[in-house]
């Protein structure tokens, strides 16, 4: 077996584990290499050529190659190495070791003194939501459809309805549109917004294609080629009113019905995984339960804007190489981050609670939209942080900081209020 040896080993070469390698040698990591299944850098974003990242980072609009491009440049400056065409099959958590297979040096074992997980998510599919019907061409997940017109200048459909109001989903309704095709509407079957609001200003709104709320597909027809398909509203328990099913012509339909992280790999290490989030367990410091084990971006919860992503993997690339060089915070005790009223889940979910104190962001997705609200944290009666919100929407994330001087063990609190 060909063996590498290095500080940090980083899974994954996107947006998440970029950010993290570049942040790891920045913090003193000898060594750092980053293993991909792909021939190259960049994950997701070498398909999104749509601008629009960026703009809390670096205050611009970026489209995603020149976002990446930005981690790719400063990662070959800094001397960070790549394992390319490489594909993971078991990370031993306790032992620091991943073991990957590639054609060039067939199964390869890396020992590092710290693992970063940065595998992102992939689409759920028809299958995952079980739309009834035929099995015909012309079905597509919306990231799949943006791979194919973006990266191989294959056109999908030229008549197309898109389930789901999710941010890729409403990005290539825009994209088809612009190709020629004729998006014929949008479906989601939630009585709000799944993405972000932008989004369906720029990619709905700005050309003309209906969004109807409150509904979904029912059926899909088609033989050799889809059809057409059924749409229907929904009552209060999200089920189809068929006796308002209305028969929707097209050749194409696009499937943007949410992301679920990559934790094969995860699960089978071990790691603690968070049912709400399906990602592994964290804290401030990125660390799994697995303590020389550390996770970043969409493997760990889904996150809408790249920005996020890559501060909280420069969190992990930064601890990571703090624990690989024996210089990791000492840990007295922890705190509990628990989701309170109108919130679905907190990232991360444990506070460390060291010598080192320190401002942590707590990410987290609102169950339901309101306006007019406070962002509150607190412990026991204690308010840590709060804020003021004009409204709040499932599908944009939110955020608020807290000192971890300020955090005396228990359970952090967070809610919407």
């Amino acid at each position: 077996m060909y063996t590498v040896k290095c500080d940090v080993a980083v899974v994954g070469a996107g947006p998440a584990g970029l950010a993290a390698a570049v942040a790891a040698r920045e913090n003193g990591a000898a060594s750092v290499l980053v293993i991909e299944r792909d021939s190259a850098p960049g994950g997701i974003l070498q398909q999104c050529i749509h601008p629009g990242f960026g703009l809390t980072r670096y205050g611009e609009e970026l489209t995603g190659p020149e976002y990446y491009s930005r981690f790719t440049e400063k990662a070959a400056a800094l001397g960070v190495e790549y394992l390319l065409d490489s594909m993971v099959l078991d990370v031993d958590a306790d032992g620091g070791k991943v073991v990957c297979v590639n054609g060039k040096y067939g199964v390869t074992c890396v020992e590092a003194g710290s693992v970063v997980l940065a595998m992102g998510c992939r689409e759920r599919t028809r299958e995952n939501i079980v739309i009834p019907g035929t099995r015909p061409a012309g079905l597509y997940t919306a990231g799949s459809a943006q791979r194919l017109i973006n990266r191989q200048n294959i056109m999908v459909g030229k008549k197309v309805v898109i389930l789901g109001s999710g941010d890729i989903g409403m990005i290539m309704a825009r994209r088809m549109t612009l190709e020629g095709a004729e998006v014929v509407m949008v479906v989601e079957l939630m009585d709000y917004l799944a993405g972000l609001t932008r989004n369906r200003v720029q990619c709905l709104d700005d050309f003309g294609i209906p969004l109807r709320l409150g509904h979904t597909i029912t059926r899909i027809e088609g033989d050799k080629r889809v059809t057409g398909v059924y749409v229907a509203p929904v009552d209060e328990n999200k089920k189809p009113i068929l006796e308002k099913e209305e028969y929707v012509p097209c050749d194409t339909v696009l499937f943007s019905v949410g992301l679920i992280p990559e934790n094969e790999l995860t699960r089978k290490a071990s790691i603690a995984v968070d049912g709400r989030t399906n990602g592994p367990t964290v804290n401030q410091y990125m660390q799994t339960t697995k303590p020389a084990v550390f996770a970043c971006g969409n493997v760990v919860h889904v996150n809408d804007l790249v920005d996020n992503v890559s501060a909280e993997s420069e969190q992990a690339g930064k601890y990571a190489a703090r624990y690989a060089a024996g210089k990791f915070p000492s840990v007295q005790g922890e705190a509990v981050c628990t989701a309170g009223a109108n919130v679905r889940y907190v990232c991360p979910q444990k506070v460390a609670l060291s010598d080192e104190a320190d401002n942590v962001t707590l990410y987290f997705r609102v169950l339901a939209p309101q306006r007019d609200v406070t962002l509150r944290v607190r412990c026991g009666d204690t308010v840590l942080a709060q804020k003021k919100e004009f409204r709040v929407n499932p599908g944009e994330m939110n955020s608020i900081a807290v000192n971890t001087a300020d955090v005396a063990g228990g359970e952090i609190v967070v809610e919407v209020v």
